[in-house]
């Protein structure tokens, strides 16, 4: 490539990116084949993303992108409405989508430093546009992973940025307890393996217990179809789709406990976000585990 070439090459780099991020704040991304995807909807804030579907082997992966929007500015403790679009390849709407795990959409909002968590379930407003509103709890940056699966295909997952204006707080210390308790729920995390390694299949154990008396819990009932949901994101600088783990509960459990199986991508400190339903009340219990 010669100099001219080169030049041009920067030149037009550099207006892409100042024309996204001086837009109403909308992002785009490709979405990926294990459940995860980068993408942004358009409200006022307008950014794009890609991903591929999560294929087997040998099967053709087949590229979507999303579109997440957001308004110009948010305020920390204030509800917005965001908007997400999921299309093709091709920049067509995606019109058609599969329930999975009870909803159409699952939303999952962290703060990049995974001290605040919201699980949303955006409305679908149809040509592949789907709604939510939002409140973000402090300043600073967000990361969504957007968990859909369009008919007939793969489950995807897309990942989002916004930024809420103001004062960073101060950095939180990790809290490595494996017993928290959560209003009237007393929670202990187990693992079966002393040491959890990268890449090998762990069981996670949620024990519920009655804050009041200790005892096993009684009034666990199905959280989105299954006795608990949990979500695991690696610490990481910026997060992505190969940070996120979605895990699903084990059917044969002690009472008062939900076991999940999975695997730890990388070596790395992890969050985990286990929830469980207490007689329609949802229980969310957030816990570190460290992987090497």
């Amino acid at each position: 490539m010669n100099r001219l070439a080169i030049a041009f090459t920067i030149a037009t780099t550099l207006l892409f990116v100042q024309s996204c991020s001086s837009s109403s704040n909308i992002q785009e991304t490709m979405a990926s084949s294990t459940t995860e995807h980068n993408e942004h909807a358009q409200a006022n804030v307008n950014h794009e993303g890609h991903g591929m579907d999560r294929a087997n082997d040998g099967e053709k992966k087949t590229a979507t992108k999303a579109k997440l929007t957001t308004p110009d500015k948010i305020a920390p403790n204030t509800s917005v409405e965001l908007a997400i679009e999921i299309r093709d390849s091709n920049g067509n709407a995606i019109a058609n989508f599969d329930t999975f795990q009870e909803e159409l959409m699952h939303l999952i909002m962290v703060s990049d430093d995974l001290q605040s968590f919201a699980h949303l379930h955006p409305v679908y407003k149809s040509n592949g546009r789907f709604e939510v509103e939002a409140r973000f709890p402090k300043p600073g940056s967000y990361t969504f992973f957007s968990d859909y699966k369009p008919t007939g295909q793969q489950e995807r997952v897309s990942v989002l940025k916004t930024r809420v204006s103001g004062d960073r707080p101060p950095a939180v210390k990790m809290d490595v307890s494996r017993t928290k308790t959560f209003a009237d729920t007393k929670v202990n995390l187990e693992l079966f393996e002393a040491t959890v390694k990268a890449g090998e299949e762990v069981t996670l154990v949620f024990d519920l217990q009655d804050a009041a008396n200790n005892k096993p819990i009684a009034d666990l009932q199905p959280y989105l179809g299954e006795k608990g949901h949990l979500v695991i994101l690696r610490q990481s600088s910026p997060l992505t789709s190969n940070d996120y783990v979605h895990a699903h509960a084990l059917k044969d459990t002690p009472p008062g406990q939900v076991h999940f199986a999975t695997r730890f991508p990388r070596s790395g400190q992890y969050k985990l976000w286990g929830q469980f339903n207490r007689n329609g009340k949802i229980v969310t219990a957030d816990f570190w585990v460290n992987v090497v």
